[in-house]
């Protein structure tokens, strides 16, 4: 399979929104409501920013990645 290049994402809960950053994709940052959006941009993203930046040859086939996301809560016995 070659190389996985990473990226991360968070939810933002102000703006309830997933948010991505590159890990291995120098510059890559970009949002969408749900993390199957997400998914839909990144796999747009991902190659066009690796070839932006050197990274990746224009043509070079499949680019593999792979997206961790986190989300944080609080609970509350007190309700």
């Amino acid at each position: 399979m070659g190389t996985v290049y990473k990226v991360k994402a968070f939810w933002d809960g102000e703006a309830k929104v997933w948010v991505a950053e590159g890990v291995d994709v120098p510059g890559i940052s970009t949002e969408a409501a749900t993390i199957e959006q997400l998914m839909t941009k990144l796999e747009v993203m991902v190659p066009e920013m690796l070839e932006a930046n050197g990274l990746l040859l224009a043509g070079q086939g499949d680019v593999h990645f792979k997206l961790t996301a986190t989300i944080s809560g609080i609970g509350n016995l007190n309700r």
